[in-house]
Parts: C-alpha cells; structure tokens; sequence
C-alpha cells in the first residue's frame, strides 16, 4: 500500500518547511518517504531533499509565463491543466514506488483547492493508482492576529475540505511565533506571548470571536458588516468541520502529534504484512538450532 499527503494551504503558510520536516522525522523513524512538488513556480534552490517527481520536468511556471505571456496565477493554472492532460506521466512517475509515503507539496494558489476541479481530479487518479490519500491545509499562526483574517482562513479551509472530499487535516503553523520560546534567553514568543484559553478559541474555532451586537458602541467595526458577521457565525456554527493542529517545528513533540494524526487518518500500516528480520533471512541464528 502506498500512502499519499498533499500539503496545501496559502502561500507563506510553512508548507514547504513543513514538508521537509516530516520527511526528516520519517527518516529518523526508519520510514521511508520521498517529495513530489507540484508547485510549478518552485525555486530548485529551496529544496532541502530533492524531489522525486517534478512538476517542472514536464512544465515550469516561468516557460509559461515567457512563452504564453501569461500571468503568475493564470500560469499556474494553465500549468496543472497542462498536468491533467499529461497525468499518464505522473502515473508513470509513480509507478516505482511501493510501501512509500508520498510528500506532495502544492503550491499556494487556494483557488486551486476552494473551486476548481484540478485537485480532485488528481486525487481521483492517486484513487485509481491504490494510493491512499490524505491532505493537511496549513494556515500561519500570524493569521490570530487578525481575527477576520483568520476567520477567512477558516472558511477557505472549510471550502477545500469539501471540494476535495478526502481525510483531513488543518495545521496552525509557525506556533513558536506566539508560545514560548525555550531558546529565546527572555523565555517569550518572538510576536508576543497568547495564553493557553486565547489560543484554543483559535485552534477550535470559536465563531463568536467575530460575533457583534447591533449598535454596540465598543465595536468599532463597520456597522453594515454586522450581517455578514451574524451569516459567518451561522455557517460555522451549523458546520463546525474545521478545527487545527498546532504545529511548533522547533519542539519535535508537536511534529510527532502532527504526523500521528496524519498516520492514523490515513490508518497506515493496517494492510501490512509483519516483514521477516534481515538477520533470520541470512541465518545469523542457526547456531541456535
């Protein structure tokens, strides 16, 4: 059984450090996992270990951005149109690799995950290909500094995980940012410390963080975006499918947490057979006998 994570979220989420992490603790596990970047704009440069598979092998965002005179985002686009008309190359690609955790990390267009159909398509194909599939939608924790802006994280989370219709899981990245720092010789966050109440409104998210009252003078909002607030804390009261994990890459126990969850998610190993030892196979024991 080979087994398959894509990391998607918006672009500065920590997707690509993130996915370099999981490999690094997999290898530390005596697990073998291996990278596939779908990011056609991708620099060569950033990558820790080297890909497997390369979107850019069959096409790169700058060819078509030169040839095409296209736009960054219309590139990308076109870029995995291009890609699900080629998708025999990415089976292809595929093919070698059995038993294998697959680490696919896409690029930080949302749209590409929120409302166009190249995601699912290619989810279905790693369905046909008995490659089990889970994703994980990373968001900054930088996004508590701004509720609305975390609220709109939420809801593009909420929106992808129903566009793509696979296991999931949502991460609150770059924790070190507001909890305790123990490298830092003042002890504190980098960007100012959130007690441990604060940060589960957020990490379970609590819509009436963004509810307001009609004429209520200590809101300094906008009045006419009263309703709409009303109408988001509805929608996620009547839907609470998003909830994250906290992801703090400096402390090796959340990174565990994180890939525990994406393991049993994914319920990986259940259809393994127990291997034999080396050493048995060899006959380091027959003296035993």
């Amino acid at each position: 059984m080979r087994y398959a994570v894509l990391v998607t979220g918006p672009a500065g989420a920590g997707k690509s450090t993130f996915s370099k992490s999981f490999i690094t603790h997999l290898s530390a596990s005596k697990r073998t996992g291996h990278l596939v970047n779908l990011d056609p704009a991708a620099d060569p440069s950033s990558f820790e270990y080297e890909p497997v598979i390369d979107i850019r092998d069959l096409i790169s965002l700058e060819d078509v951005m030169n040839e095409l005179e296209y736009g960054p985002n219309g590139g990308i686009i076109y870029c995995f149109e291009y890609l699900l008309q080629n998708m025999d190359w990415l089976e292809e690609e595929l093919g070698g690799y059995e038993d294998d955790y697959l680490i696919i990390d896409c690029p930080g267009q949302i749209e590409l995950y929120t409302h166009h159909p190249f995601i699912p398509t290619l989810v279905q194909h790693l369905a046909r290909m008995d490659i089990r599939t889970c994703a994980t939608y990373l968001i900054e924790s930088q996004f508590m500094e701004d509720k609305y802006k975390f609220f709109s994280g939420v809801l593009s989370a909420m929106s992808a995980m129903v566009n793509l219709e696979i296991p999931w899981i949502n991460i609150m990245s770059k924790m070190d940012l507001v909890t305790v720092n123990p490298e830092d010789p003042s002890g504190g966050a980098r960007n100012g410390l959130r007690r441990r109440k604060d940060i589960a409104r957020y990490l379970d998210p609590d819509p009436l963080l963004i509810a307001t009252t009609r004429g209520d003078k200590s809101d300094k909002s906008n009045p006419r975006f009263h309703a709409l607030n009303q109408a988001i804390v509805q929608l996620i009261e009547d839907h609470p499918l998003v909830s994250f994990l906290p992801l703090d890459l400096t402390d090796t126990d959340s990174l565990e947490y994180v890939v525990s969850h994406i393991d049993y998610t994914m319920q990986y190993g259940e259809n393994e057979e127990p291997k034999e030892p080396h050493d048995l196979d060899e006959g380091d024991f027959q003296d035993l006998e």
